[in-house]
């Protein structure tokens, strides 16, 4: 059974669609790669799946296990993300407070999960730390641990290496993959990167003037995956 369903999904803001008739089904252990022209929707459609905005119209499921709440997002920063005055520990921590309900403190399991989050994105040492104070690529790490504590299960990831240098890009993607394949969570990236999707994914959903999902060696045969992995949209946003 699948871990998320969209059917016949139209998606937009201001009742104006820019995604239509979108179907697909990611499996647990999946990792999509969602490329595409720059206004494509590709952001949009993210934040559908999450529930931070309705469908238009069609539907969006949930299952093998899967609640809505369970799924971890790491979103793209903006400015004033990235100047939050909290320290490292106090952030990833606020990725479990979908788990406390109405209790206004965090429980030993929770601080232990924080803990176990920070040890795998390797900032434990940096637990007392000022945010602000941390590199673009520290700081992606704090956010990437913080989604951890608000899932085991699934990560939607917004191009989660923009602004980093290419050293840092590449641990991030090793951290990724490492959550995927040693730990089994399903991944939903979006990405601009056309040659890292095609590295690290099981799945490409290719959105825009025309739409393709499938496994990357069938994207690397159709027509939309020849000619994006050409060059012409690989460094589209």
């Amino acid at each position: 059974m699948a871990q998320l369903t969209c059917q016949n999904l139209c998606v937009g803001y201001d009742g104006k669609s820019v995604l239509q008739d979108l179907n697909f089904e990611v499996f647990a252990g999946d990792y999509l790669c969602i490329v595409g022209e720059n206004g494509s929707g590709k952001s949009t459609l993210m934040k559908t799946i999450l529930g931070l905005q309705p469908p238009i119209s069609g539907r969006i499921l949930t299952g093998d296990g899967l609640r809505k709440n369970e799924i971890g997002y790491l979103p793209q920063q903006t400015i004033v993300q990235k100047d939050f005055p909290a320290s490292v520990r106090e952030i990833v921590l606020s990725g479990c407070q979908g788990r406390c309900g109405k209790r206004p403190f965090y429980n030993r399991e929770e601080k232990l999960l924080a803990d176990d989050a920070m040890e795998k994105m390797e900032i434990t040492k940096l637990s007392r730390r000022c945010y602000r104070e941390l590199s673009g690529g520290q700081q992606q790490r704090v956010l990437l641990a913080r989604a951890l504590c608000a899932t085991q299960k699934m990560l939607l990831l917004d191009e989660p290496v923009s602004g980093l240098d290419p050293k840092v890009t590449a641990q991030m993607y090793a951290l990724i993959k490492k959550l995927n394949h040693d730990d089994g969570i399903t991944v939903i990236m979006i990405s601009h990167d056309i040659s890292a999707a095609l590295s690290f994914s099981s799945h490409i959903l290719h959105i825009g003037e025309s739409v393709f999902f499938g496994t990357k060696d069938e994207y690397l045969k159709s027509d939309s995956g020849r000619l994006f992995s050409a060059g012409k949209g690989g460094d589209e946003r």
